[in-house]
């Protein structure tokens, strides 16, 4: 075997080259991560509260729990 045959690593811009390729790779997930959280968790969750409050009664839900004897200073 002769130092010809062989071929030298590479080891200039060897980091560069891998951080390029990590941090575009990162960016790509992270951006796919949102974008799934944001409609399988973030828009059902919105839906759920404004179809919730949509016909809630607070003075029902009020009355229920001073009923419940949840609150102490209201007779």
């Amino acid at each position: 075997m002769t130092s010809s045959a062989l071929m030298k690593p590479q080891m200039r811009g060897l980091l560069a080259k891998c951080l390029r390729f990590h941090i575009v790779g990162a960016f790509a997930v992270s951006l796919r991560v949102a974008a799934f959280y944001k409609f399988a968790v973030a828009e059902p969750r919105k839906k759920a509260y404004a179809d919730f409050y949509r016909n809630y009664d607070s003075m029902k839900g009020f009355e229920e729990m001073k009923k419940a004897v949840i609150f102490q200073s209201a007779k």
